[in-house]
């Protein structure tokens, strides 16, 4: 969050995709700038490499390292198995990286970094490009899926069992709507939800300061006000940070059981 001179705080800047290294460097006309957010894209995949390291020390008794990240597997195993029973458990890596990924891209991005003078957490998971493009490759996969192991029987799905045959067409054309607009909501949804977020949090901030600036006892109370509020908003940040995860991972295991248990 970087303040103005006046103090006020521009909720937007927050997302700005910055170069940090080569801001020249271009590939068939197009800028490939090693930028702010493939920075904290490489942050997240370190932090969940160094995770996961704690998991592959197979101790016979576990300590709260090993511990965690079982937990973590177990966790996203059970929601396959429950979703798509024993068919889906080749896809449990899958699924695991995907929630692990938006996991703690979300909560890295939550990190008070402003603290630090010229610097301010990124939050890979705030822009479309990036859900867009997750939630794309998880349809992709399920594309695949869905008609490596059915074929052209696929396209049933679109079409529920006990339909009147004159209602066919329509249903399948409404039903197949439905199903190309998967990826967008599943996208959407995650990105929405983290930028709405960061967006409160840079407003209350902006109270604050304005409240301090403003010299008063009522700018005061205002700030004073808004602070307890961002403390409340970055709690529910939190949570919505796993919460997002969670719910991509589940949609992603639900779309994967109707390609895998075709009825």
């Amino acid at each position: 969050m970087a303040a103005e001179s006046a103090g006020a705080i521009d909720p937007m800047s927050q997302f700005k995709v910055s170069p940090l290294v080569g801001s020249d460097w271009t590939l068939f006309g197009h800028n490939i700038a090693f930028t702010n957010s493939a920075a904290f894209m490489l942050v997240v995949l370190g932090v969940l490499w160094v995770f996961m390291l704690g998991g592959m020390k197979r101790q016979l008794v576990p300590g709260r390292w090993q511990a965690a990240v079982e937990t973590m597997t177990d966790f996203v195993a059970n929601m396959i198995e429950s979703n798509i029973g024993p068919k889906g458990k080749k896809f449990t890596p899958y699924v695991f990286s995907l929630f692990m990924f938006i996991l703690c891209a979300n909560l890295i991005g939550l990190f008070p970094l402003a603290v630090i003078p010229g610097l301010h957490a990124f939050t890979v998971t705030s822009h479309i490009t990036v859900t867009g493009v997750l939630a794309i490759m998880s349809f992709a996969i399920v594309l695949i899926v869905g008609f490596a192991k059915h074929g052209f029987r696929f396209f049933s799905l679109f079409i529920p069992h006990g339909t009147p045959a004159v209602l066919v067409p329509l249903i399948f054309v409404i039903e197949l709507v439905s199903f190309l607009v998967r990826p967008f909501s599943l996208g959407l949804r995650l990105f929405v939800a983290m930028t709405a977020g960061h967006i409160l949090l840079d407003v209350f901030a902006s109270f604050v300061i304005q409240g301090l600036n403003s010299g008063t006892g009522v700018g005061g109370v205002v700030s004073l006000l808004s602070f307890v509020m961002i403390v409340g908003v970055s709690a529910l940040e939190i949570l919505v940070a796993a919460i997002q995860a969670y719910v991509f991972a589940l949609l992603t295991s639900l779309y994967l059981n109707d390609a895998i248990n075709l009825h």
